[in-house]
């Protein structure tokens, strides 16, 4: 266990407190969850950068770091689609989710062929992931209906364009592995 690994780790543990605090019958619960959000967020950035700078690349990381990104992300936009109700909420959520599950998928199928670096992340995707975690924190600082709230809603309807490009550039990647045996 390394630096950058515990950190990721951290950043799974902060789910059920994300979840706890984000149910508190307080009016700072919006505030409280918006931070431990923001702080997982820079945690992802912290981990990456601390494994590359001091060479602590390991499997369980590679492995572990994109499962609690996806985790969290996944829990963080369950909880905004109760909170809101709505389905200009939950539409973009599950593209997103869904997103994720595809790409996972697709990443997985095309190690065990040994062509992974194909699907490996790109600039857009990076690009997404930060679009999406700036989305989820601006809508998790407050109650559905407020400006920040629409805010939040309108930087995640961007995070799902980039959230399709980055999908499309992936299954096109791999798309003549995905169609040599039809």
């Amino acid at each position: 266990m390394n630096i950058p690994n515990i950190i990721t780790s951290v950043r799974v543990i902060l789910i059920p407190v994300l979840v706890l605090v984000f149910y508190l019958p307080f009016d700072w619960h919006y505030l409280a969850t918006a931070a431990i959000f923001s702080v997982a967020s820079l945690s992802d950035w912290l981990d990456g950068y601390l494994a590359r700078k001091w060479d602590q690349y390991t499997e369980f990381g590679a492995f572990f770091d994109p499962v609690a990104d996806k985790l969290i992300v996944a829990v963080a936009l369950v909880l905004l689609i109760e909170e809101h109700a709505s389905l200009w909420m939950t539409v973009p959520a599950m593209i997103i989710i869904g997103r994720e599950i595809v790409i996972s998928a697709l990443r997985e199928w095309m190690a065990e062929l040994g062509k992974r670096t194909s699907v490996a992340v790109s600039m857009i995707g990076k690009l997404k992931t930060t679009l999406q975690m700036i989305a989820i924190i601006v809508l998790l600082l407050d109650q559905p209906g407020s400006h920040a709230a629409l805010l939040g809603l309108s930087l995640l309807y961007l995070a799902v364009v980039l959230t399709l490009w980055s999908m499309v550039a992936y299954l096109s990647a791999a798309w003549a592995d995905l169609t040599k045996d039809l």
